[in-house]
C-alpha cells in the first residue's frame, strides 16, 4: 500500500476511522463534502467514545478536501460514504485511483464491495465491517457510542496493520458476505430508533420496540433460509438466536445484553442522525434489501416493509424524527 489512506466520505464512520488513523501519524487525507470540508478545516477533528478515550487532531494538521483528485495518490482507500452513494464513489475511483491501490468498503449494507469491484480497474477491492455507531455532535467532534471490532476481508497483506491504531480494534474474518448479512440482522433496529426518536438505550429498554425488531429479525432469518443464504455471527449470539434473544422479558434481557454489548447513553443510529439533518437513510439497503430478496423469491416481507414505509414516510415530511411508538408502527 504505497501513498497515503484516503477517507473516501466524511461523514461520522470516515471522520471517526479516518481521525484515528491521522491521531496515530499515519498520512491520512479526508475526501468530504463541501460542507464538512468547512467544519473540519474550521475545528479540526475531537473523537471520543464510551470508554473515555479523547483524541484530537489540530486542524492544521488535516487533509481535507471535496476535490476528488485526491485519490491519485492513494495506497488505501476507505469507502464511508451511504450505500447510496456506492456507484458515485466507483466511478470516481475507478477514474482517478491508480492500479494496485487497496479499496476498503467500511458500509452498511449489501453487495456494496461488489458494487466497487465492479468498476474497478485494476484496484484491489476489500469488504469490510464497523459494527459500532458513531454521532457526529458538530464542529468536528465524532462520538462513538458502541464497541466493536473493525473488521476486514482476510488475505491481504499489510492492511490489519496499517488500520490498527490506539482506539481502533481490527481483526480478519474469512466470510464477509456472511458477515455483511449478519450485521444486517443487527442494523434492523437502526430504521426502529430512528423512527422512536430516542438514545438507543432506552429505546432497546423498551420491550415493545424490541418485539418489532424480533419480528423484522425473524422474518429476515426465514428470507436467508429460503435464499440458501447463511450469516455470520457479528458480536457474541448466534444469528438465529438473536430474535429469542431480543425478545426476552426486561430483566433477562437488561442481564444479557449487559453482557453482551456496551452502549453509551448519548448513542443514537445513524439513520436518525439522517432524519434529524434531512438527508436521505440507509433503508433501501437495509429493511428494503430484504423486502427485495423477498420478491425475488416470490414472497413478501411485511414486517421490514412497513418498517421501510415509515422511514420514507419521515423523509419525505422533512420534520425530523417523527418519534412514534412501537403500536403506532403497527408491524
Amino acid at each position: 500500500m504505497n501513498g497515503p489512506i484516503v477517507v473516501a466520505g466524511a461523514g461520522s464512520i470516515g471522520c471517526f476511522v479516518g481521525g484515528l488513523l491521522a491521531a496515530a501519524g499515519r498520512d491520512v487525507r479526508f475526501l468530504a463534502r463541501p460542507r464538512m470540508v468547512a467544519e473540519l478545516q474550521a475545528h479540526g477533528l475531537t473523537l471520543t467514545d464510551l470508554e473515555g478515550g479523547d483524541r484530537r487532531v489540530p486542524a492544521t494538521s488535516l487533509s481535507v478536501t471535496d476535490e476528488h483528485a485526491t485519490l491519485a495518490e492513494a495506497g488505501l482507500i476507505l469507502v464511508t460514504v451511504k450505500s447510496s452513494a456506492t456507484a458515485e464513489m466507483a466511478e470516481s475511483i475507478s477514474r482517478h485511483a491508480k492500479a494496485g491501490a487497496v479499496v476498503v468498503s467500511l458500509q452498511n449494507g449489501i453487495g456494496n464491495a461488489d458494487r466497487l469491484r465492479a468498476l474497478a480497474r485494476g484496484q484491489r477491492v476489500v469488504a469490510g465491517m464497523v459494527p459500532f455507531n458513531v454521532v457526529h455532535r458538530g464542529e468536528g467532534r465524532f462520538h462513538r457510542g458502541t464497541d466493536g471490532s473493525l473488521t476486514v476481508e482476510a488475505g491481504v497483506p499489510g492492511l490489519v496493520t496499517e488500520l490498527l491504531v490506539p482506539g481502533l480494534v481490527v481483526a480478519e474474518h474469512p466470510d464477509m458476505a456472511g458477515l455483511a448479512w449478519g450485521k444486517l440482522l443487527m442494523n434492523l433496529n437502526n430504521a426502529l430508533n430512528a423512527l422512536s426518536g430516542l438514545p438507543l438505550r432506552q429505546q432497546l429498554a423498551d420491550r415493545r420496540w424490541r418485539l418489532v425488531l424480533a419480528a423484522s429479525q425473524r422474518e429476515a432469518l426465514e428470507l436467508l433460509a429460503a435464499a440458501g443464504i447463511v450469516p455470520a455471527r457479528v458480536g457474541k449470539v448466534r444469528p438465529w438466536l438473536l430474535p429469542r434473544v431480543v425478545a426476552l422479558p426486561d430483566l433477562l434481557f437488561h442481564i444479557l445484553a449487559g453482557a453482551m454489548v456496551k452502549i453509551d447513553p448519548e448513542a443514537r443510529s445513524s439513520m436518525w442522525e439522517d432524519l434529524e439533518k434531512r438527508r436521505p437513510t440507509e433503508v433501501d439497503h437495509l429493511q428494503g434489501a430484504l423486502v427485495e430478496l423477498a420478491r425475488s423469491l416470490g414472497r413478501d416481507a411485511p414486517v421490514n416493509r412497513k418498517v421501510m414505509e415509515a422511514v420514507k414516510r419521515a423523509e419525505a415530511a422533512g420534520a425530523g424524527s417523527p418519534g412514534i411508538t412501537a403500536e403506532s408502527l403497527g408491524a
